[in-house]
């Protein structure tokens, strides 16, 4: 058996940040953390909860990585928010180096880790293609042979020669990874970027990382939350937890030890939900309408019945006035597989500095065994019917679905949702 070609080695390493030192923002937010500090009191502009990684003033985003990748191996990164994911990524980019520990990697790297990396606004998007190989160390001759390709790979042929700055975040990222696809690179990182786009380019940029590592040897470490993507790409998975590896090894095992894990603060006995600090808010939303509290009606537990109605109780904070508040729920599988959503209905208006309850009754219709996530936003209209989220909860709280099953359903295959049987009536008998 021909011994395997390591591409990418990690031995101890170890990623240590200092905490409230400076970096507040602004002038008045590092003064507060300055005399906090005087006073031996909590930093207010710190935001990471304490646990066994924060030491003193400094905060382990990794703490003892061993890993080894092989040549040609497609591998799957997940873990929750905060586990360690980008900063291992960045680490492995030479964005950063680490603390402690030694990083051995064997090879060009082409990198995806945030919308725009590696992209100069002012150049057009075919100078930006040139530059990028340049620093991979590839001539200009090599770049032409290239660009054709990633041209049409990125399906922003009329806007190449746009400067990238115009590009919309959609544009970046189908430009960027068709750079990092196509340009002679032997391992190729993808932060979870790729949700920016398209589903068609998505399915697109994964058949073609699954593509460059099975036929041109290439080497893939993939980052993503969703789980279906790390199945269809991966032939390993690592899951990162609180800067450890959790588990290394087959990625169904790996899929099914992070749920249990994500799923862990969510009994299922759990019917009430206080989300004044809901570790799945959003922050990229103002925040003006916040989901502050969440009890299930008429429930013991958080189990259901297939086809068993879900009601709800939910109380909302308002910090300004608003004329129509809008909510959506969103249903996702554990894995966080899509299968449905409710995608408008009006809370009415609401004063500024204002609490309302509502009660909010779903009926996700036939869904099979297992548990379920709900997301829910809350957003307003302009008068353009433009949509503005202020509200993101992903998720707001998990459910379970169980009942006895006379078959074994295979939720990959077959989905989520079991619909009734078929009525076959017959035409006629023959004599």
């Amino acid at each position: 058996m021909e011994e395997q070609k390591i591409a990418i080695r990690l031995s101890g390493v170890k990623k240590r940040y200092k905490l409230g030192q400076i970096g507040g923002g602004t002038l008045t937010a590092d003064l507060q953390s300055w005399w906090a500090r005087v006073r031996g009191k909590e930093d207010p502009n710190t935001l990471i909860g304490t646990d066994q990684r924060l030491v003193g003033q400094t905060f382990m985003a990794l703490n003892g990585i061993d890993l080894t990748v092989y040549k040609g191996e497609a591998l799957g990164i997940i873990g929750g928010n905060g586990a360690g994911k980008s900063t291992m990524l960045k680490l492995l980019c030479r964005v950063t180096a680490p603390t402690e520990g030694e990083i051995d990697i064997y090879g060009r790297v082409a990198s995806m880790l945030e919308v725009g990396t590696g992209f100069n606004g002012e150049m057009t998007g075919r100078e930006n293609v040139y530059m990028n190989g340049a620093i991979l160390g590839m001539t200009k001759a090599e770049i032409d042979a290239k660009m054709e390709d990633i041209i049409e790979f990125s399906e922003v042929r009329d806007f190449i020669d746009t400067p990238v700055k115009r590009y919309s975040s959609g544009m970046f990222v189908k430009l960027a990874f068709s750079v990092a696809a196509h340009l002679d690179s032997e391992i190729m990182i993808m932060d979870e970027v790729l949700a920016v786009g398209d589903v068609a380019f998505q399915h697109k940029c994964l058949d073609k990382m699954r593509s460059v590592a099975k036929t041109e040897g290439r080497t893939v470490l993939y980052v993503s939350h969703n789980m279906n993507t790390i199945r269809r790409l991966c032939d390993r998975c690592i899951v990162l937890d609180k800067g450890r590896i959790l588990f290394e090894g087959d990625v169904e095992k790996a899929i099914e030890i992070y749920l249990s894990n994500a799923h862990e603060q969510w009994s299922n006995c759990q019917t009430e939900f206080d989300l004044t600090e809901a570790p799945g808010r959003s922050p990229y939303t103002p925040g003006d309408a916040q989901i502050t509290y969440v009890k299930l009606l008429d429930k013991a537990s958080a189990m259901y019945g297939s086809g068993e109605k879900l009601r709800f109780e939910m109380r909302i904070l308002t910090k300004r006035a608003f004329s129509d508040l809008r909510l959506r729920l969103e249903l996702r599988y554990g894995d966080e597989t899509p299968v449905g959503t409710m995608p408008d209905v009006s809370l009415g208006s609401c004063q500024e500095n204002g609490e309302r309850s509502y009660t909010v009754e779903f009926d996700p219709i036939q869904l099979t065994n297992g548990k379920y996530r709900l997301d829910m936003v809350l957003f307003e209209k302009d008068d353009c019917g433009n949509s503005y989220d202020q509200e993101l909860l992903l998720p707001a709280f998990f459910f379970e679905v169980q009942q006895p099953e006379e078959l074994v359903w295979n939720q990959t295959n077959w989905g989520h949702i079991r619909f009734p049987d078929a009525v076959v009536t017959p035409l006629g008998v023959e004599e």
